[in-house]
């Protein structure tokens, strides 16, 4: 195939992905059996609204009434359940005010009523309730530290859980003994439930981890109030068994990339969905494995396509950064360590839609990339020193972009050898 048949194929393999987390196709089979009640629906996170709107089709017998919040511009259209909007990586009033919200709807239930949660990936920052010892602007500080600590998602919400009046499973509290379930859309290397979202309906196990490791990250401006709540023993919750369901994982999304793969004669391999680390790192390293596929059919023969999944992350220093996202920090990474090589192109891109803060979900590199880099003046070295990977591949109309795709099973990278 030509190189435009080539680019054609690697969209078709993201959009595969993105198209298996969408829950509109999958949430009704993870329903569990009808209330006797009221349906009670709260939920946060990026796929939320069209969570909800599926919850709406598939029980339009079932009084429902609840809320849900996105980020800002990812609503979704429902009849009985609102729809609110809140900051999205960074929090701000509106999603204080929503946090008080699921807790006043979550304390509405009688013991006939489901609770049904809706959760997914963004939840953290839409969902915010700061411990009684903090205000929105500790909060806020604390969350821009952790954006650019180079802190693991895990880690980052385990901060998130400590510091939170919602977090850990402080939600379904709420309830009050009414029945609680919580459907799930997992963007967190392992699928860990009370890492999604910081896990508002699921309590956590590590509650008494030491986590001085974390703090020193952090560093010296951390807000003193915050500083000293997470030096303190976390007071214990008390225990209940959550009742979850996971209905998109970033695994099916990888296998629903492979199946398009295999149709257009490659053959896939996953290499993991839970690849996480500094996503230059990543890059340099996946570009050894793809060479060695080149050129020794090792881990496999041409053509193959190389996929994983998970989380990167960017480790930004004290310098101003320029525009970029940890999807095409990965790509940028890998072409400069590929250095042009034959037949190998390469994608990768955020399954929500926006890799970090900008307006595209990821990118693709070709093997003459850092050609027609050189050729528009720009110079992938430095952009890549200074994080201006989004800058470069705009540049080079090289850009994926889908708007928001109302869900989120965390980042999609294939490299294809040929």
């Amino acid at each position: 195939m030509d190189t435009n048949q080539t680019i054609q194929l690697l969209r078709s393999v993201f959009a595969a992905g993105v198209a298996r987390a969408d829950p509109r196709q999958a949430l009704a089979s993870y329903l569990p059996e009808k209330p006797k009640g009221r349906c009670i629906v709260i939920g946060a996170g990026k796929a939320s609204a069209a969570m909800a709107q599926a919850v709406e089709r598939a029980w339009p017998d079932v009084a429902i009434t609840g809320a849900v919040v996105v980020p800002y511009g990812h609503g979704a259209v429902t009849e009985n359940i609102d729809v609110l909007e809140a900051s999205h990586p960074v929090p701000d009033t509106n999603s204080v005010e929503a946090a008080l919200r699921m807790v006043s709807l979550a304390s509405e239930a009688k013991p006939d009523d489901l609770v049904l949660a809706l959760i997914s990936g963004g939840g953290s920052s839409l969902l915010t309730l700061p411990d009684p010892r903090l205000n929105l602007a500790d909060k806020i500080a604390v969350n821009k530290l952790l954006l650019k600590s180079g802190l693991t998602i895990s880690q980052m919400n385990q901060v998130r859980r400590r510091l939170s009046a919602v977090k850990g499973g402080r939600l379904a509290l709420a309830a009050r003994g009414a029945r609680v379930v919580t459907l799930l859309i997992s963007d967190i290397p392992g699928d860990t439930p009370h890492d999604i979202a910081s896990g508002p309906t699921v309590p956590a196990p590590d509650t008494d981890r030491d986590i001085s490791h974390v703090i020193a990250q952090l560093g010296s401006t951390l807000p003193k109030a915050a500083g000293e709540l997470l030096r303190e023993p976390p007071a214990p919750l008390p225990g209940f068994e959550a009742d979850y369901r996971m209905i998109a994982t970033p695994r099916m999304a990888l296998e629903a990339a492979s199946e398009t793969a295999r149709e257009a004669g490659i053959t896939p391999i996953i290499l993991g969905d839970a690849l996480e680390g500094e996503a230059r790192d990543a890059g340099t390293l996946m570009a050894g494995i793809a060479t060695s596929a080149s050129l020794h059919g090792s881990p496999a023969k041409p053509p193959v396509l190389l996929l994983s999944g998970g989380e990167t992350t960017v480790t930004i220093g004290s310098e101003q950064p320029g525009r970029g996202g940890r999807n095409t920090e990965f790509l940028l990474a890998l072409a400069l360590a590929l250095q042009g090589r034959e037949n190998i192109f390469a994608f990768a891109g955020d399954t929500d839609g926006i890799d970090g803060s900008e307006d595209a979900a990821g990118a693709i590199i070709t093997p003459d990339t850092l050609t027609r880099a050189a050729t528009a003046g720009l110079d992938p070295r430095k952009m890549l020193a200074r994080h201006d990977s989004y800058s470069l591949f705009n540049q080079l109309d090289d850009l994926i972009v889908t708007g928001p795709t109302l869900t989120n099973v965390n980042d999609l990278r294939g490299i294809l050898v040929l």
